[in-house]
């Protein structure tokens, strides 16, 4: 288990952030009626839009599995009052835009585009096996690629999933090798710097806060550029270090730490031996920035 070295920040308690799977009770509200209207995007139970009909005037990034909560379908006949994860065979876009269904939550996974208008069976590696559908889908690369670009990186350790080292992972650990160029994951002003040098004492910190999402990015263990100053405004894709062990025990636990705070923040939030979780869950916001969180 690659470890993160303990912060001294003492960070505002997670208060939200951003959500794109709008709630049951909302969508309620918004005219989720199980009639399929001209502006909705329609999952049907069975194939040949038969059955009973769930209808949806927006991307949903997670449909829920389980009552009471999730999405289900709503229209008279077979299947009506059931969860729509993993169990449409047919769609009708009605609405204006390409809608794009899932295997997996939050737009990941394979995928079936339908044209606007257009009537369809979901095919065989989706029929009963679809998590979440994207209005105007966008082309996505995964979030471990993205910061290393040349063939990739692997997320190490995601978000909150420590098994053997004792306390809550607030960000995510992505690896590829020491050496490989780390880049920026969002655009932003670098509020806070530190070099650190290789080994459990000297952790290294780059901390980006872009003001329109109103959240700071936060990158330890990685190298910083020489040319990277406080102050600086940075883009997305932009070379700012290269992977190392800074803060680490070990050069075979090398990874770059990156994680996602609330507000204008200078250091990452605690997370070896401590309970809480300060952040929130960061993968609509990675999904926000236009990536797949893998």
């Amino acid at each position: 288990m690659l470890t993160k070295v303990l912060t001294t920040a003492t960070a505002a308690a997670a208060v939200g952030g951003a959500v794109f799977a709008t709630t049951a009770t909302s969508a309620d509200a918004a005219g989720r009626n199980g009639k399929c209207d001209t502006g909705e995007f329609c999952l049907y139970f069975n194939s040949n839009q038969k059955g009973s009909v769930s209808d949806f005037t927006g991307s949903v990034a997670d449909y829920g599995a389980k009552q009471p909560g999730c999405y289900d379908f709503k229209g008279a006949g077979a299947g009506k009052g059931k969860c729509v994860k993993n169990a449409a065979a047919s769609v009708w876009n009605r609405s204006s835009k390409t809608v794009r269904v899932y295997f997996n939550s939050n737009y990941g996974g394979r995928y079936q585009d339908f044209k606007a208008g257009a009537k369809g069976n979901l095919n065989s590696t989706l029929k009963n096996q679809n998590a979440s559908h994207q209005f105007s889908p966008t082309n996505r690369v995964n979030m471990s690629y993205a910061l290393y670009k040349t063939s990739g990186g692997r997320i190490s350790c995601g978000f909150d999933k420590y098994t053997t080292t004792p306390g809550r992972h607030e960000g995510t650990d992505i690896a590829r090798r020491i050496g490989s160029k780390v880049y920026a994951l969002t655009s932003g002003k670098v509020i806070y710097i530190a070099r650190g040098y290789n080994g459990r004492s000297g952790l290294s910190t780059i901390s980006v806060y872009n003001a329109s999402t109103k959240k700071t990015v936060i990158y330890l263990h990685s190298a910083p550029s020489s040319a990277l100053r406080v102050g600086q405004t940075i883009s997305k894709g932009q070379y700012i270090a290269t992977e190392a062990w800074h803060g680490v025990s070990s050069a075979g636990g090398a990874h770059t730490h990156v994680e996602m705070r609330l507000g204008y923040q200078k250091l990452a939030a605690k997370s070896v031996g401590d309970p809480r979780l300060d952040n929130p869950n960061p993968v609509s916001f990675w999904v926000s920035q236009g990536y797949n969180y893998r």
